[in-house]
């Protein structure tokens, strides 16, 4: 028979955290830029005590457990305040994306059921237009002080968060209740229907928070000054501001300057040590760096996630700018990283090409989580890095199925993430393509992710993205779109020719088209959907 553990039962609890934080971190400090510019500065006790006068707040505002609190925010302590108020009490917190359509909006929030929205001032125009579109909202509270606030007309129950929070206590009875219950809300980008919400648990925060800490995965520490670039607004920005107070690391919240100058004025100023952002961020910043001759001072580590990041971009961090890359993949629906790639002890004496092919793959499962790819038929394929099949999920932090949605999300116990995938011998995963971006030409399968980073290594490209175009003869051909770097001269021969020597014959895109940008989603992520809207009809 099996015996009983004889431990205390304490459920995981968000607010545990940043209490945590307070009583064993208390004086580190917090560094938040201020969306109208300036620096502010304070400490994880002082974040703490205000968590709990915006906990009294919106309790006085009769918000009761359950209740969903929308956020239109950067990265600042305003909202960091908000994700343990709000979840801590029993509500849920829904980071909502700006960058999503204003339709798309108001339909998450209309379907999140949001009470209360807190936004930036950066995002008053949009909340002047979706305000009458949101009638469950009663309360629009703007994250400012009284010097900074906008006017708003027609939007009804409009407060400033700082007159708001001012007469409430700095004491607030956090309460107990199971740590499967709903912390916060995240929806997907919605590139095709609906954006999908995906509800985590206290649990799953918890737990994805601390495998955070892990040295193998991210490494936080209290050692470290951490500057979160992925957004809040955004599968709780990895969880990186749940992380940081756990392990007592200073913490960098750099609010709507996400350009490369500002970046990295930023991290040589506050002495980051770590940093995490989508490859796009990092090329902006790159290209700062190279333009101006500028090197990092105390940048050590970057975590990099949200899209594939290009072999090249990987060899110029750690062989020019001395900054180790931790490559990760995560979605919506995992709450934030379920794998990380780094370099074992035993890789160490590879060639420094042959390393940076392997921090290019998506790296290991977290402890926690399991991954297998299957054929279209659902069987398991084998792990020889060469097999490529569709990616399915389980774990601690995986959705079961989405928001208010009746159906289970998973097959046999699995989630099915839609991702074309190798798994190798040792356990490292490579994200080969999107099922419905792969590239079929003449029954040939084609890499847009591959094609793509191949591009990425010309020293006149600065940004690629590969779509497949309907072809009368080959069913699908690639039509290669790319951003020159400043004042690079590249033409499509060079870069057809690049390319030649590089990837199969049958890869070779049949155009090239260039464009001053690319279209980039709220995630960072090319929107290719709307490149093939656009460009749909090249080969007709």
């Amino acid at each position: 028979m099996l015996q009983p553990g004889l431990m205390m039962d304490r459920p995981l609890l968000v607010s545990g955290i940043i209490e945590h934080a307070a009583g064993q971190f208390g004086d580190v400090e917090i560094v938040s830029r201020e969306t109208h510019g300036p620096l502010f500065r304070y400490t994880y006790a002082q974040c703490a005590a205000r968590s709990r006068k915006l906990a009294n707040a919106l309790q006085a505002l009769g918000l009761e457990p359950g209740s969903a609190v929308g956020s239109i925010a950067w990265n600042n302590h305003r909202h960091m305040e908000a994700y343990y108020a709000v979840s801590g009490s029993g509500m849920v917190m829904h980071t909502c994306n700006p960058r999503l359509a204003p339709e798309q909006l108001i339909y998450i929030i209309n379907h999140a059921e949001d009470a209360v929205m807190l936004f930036d001032t950066t995002f008053a125009p949009l909340i002047k237009g979706i305000a009458a579109h949101c009638p469950k909202i009663k309360v629009w509270i703007c994250l400012s002080d009284a010097a900074n606030m906008p006017a708003l007309e027609g939007v009804p129950g409009l407060h400033c968060y700082e007159t708001l929070i001012a007469p409430h206590a700095e004491h607030f009875d956090w309460p107990d209740f199971d740590e499967r219950t709903g912390a916060a809300l995240c929806y997907t980008s919605g590139t095709t229907g609906h954006p999908k919400g995906a509800l985590y648990s206290h649990r799953a925060i918890v737990l994805n928070a601390l495998s955070g800490c892990m040295p193998g995965v991210i490494g936080i520490s209290a050692e470290d000054t951490v500057l979160p670039v992925v957004p809040m607004f955004h599968i709780n920005a990895w969880c990186i501001p749940y992380a940081t107070p756990m392990v007592g690391a200073r913490l960098v919240l750099p609010g709507p300057r996400l350009d490369g100058a500002s970046l990295y004025e930023l991290m040589e100023s506050e002495r980051v040590t770590i940093s995490a952002g989508v490859p796009t961020i990092w090329m902006a910043l790159i290209q700062h760096l190279e333009q101006n001759k500028l090197r990092f001072s105390t940048m050590r580590r970057t975590a990099v996630g949200g899209s594939a990041m290009p072999q090249a971009l990987i060899a110029k961090f750690r062989d020019i700018y001395d900054v180790e890359v931790r490559h990760g993949w995560g979605m919506t629906e995992t709450t934030a990283a379920a794998t990380m790639g780094f370099i074992a002890s035993k890789d160490q004496a590879l060639p420094r090409e042959q390393q940076h092919a392997l921090l290019a793959k998506q790296g290991k499962s977290l402890f926690g989580i399991d991954l297998k790819i299957v054929d279209e038929n659902g069987v398991t394929l084998p792990r020889d890095g060469v097999s490529q099949g569709e990616l399915l999920v389980r774990g601690q932090w995986v959705m079961s199925r989405y928001y208010k949605s009746e159906q289970s999300a998973l097959v046999d116990g699995w989630f099915p993430t839609g991702d074309i995938a190798t798994i190798d011998a040792s356990g490292r995963m490579q994200i080969r393509d999107r099922s419905k971006d792969v590239i079929k030409s003449s029954g040939e399968w084609i890499s847009s992710i591959d094609l793509e980073n191949t591009a990425l290594q010309h020293p006149g490209v600065a940004m690629a993205a590969v779509i497949g175009i309907k072809h009368p003869k080959w069913e699908e051909r690639p039509l290669l779109l790319i951003v020159r770097k400043p004042e690079a001269v590249v033409g499509k021969d060079d870069l057809l020719a690049f390319l030649t020597e590089r990837v199969a014959k049958w890869w070779i895109p049949d155009e090239v088209v260039f464009v001053d940008a690319l279209p980039v989603g709220g995630t960072g992520k090319v929107q290719k959907n709307e490149l093939r809207k656009q460009y749909g009809g090249v080969f007709s």
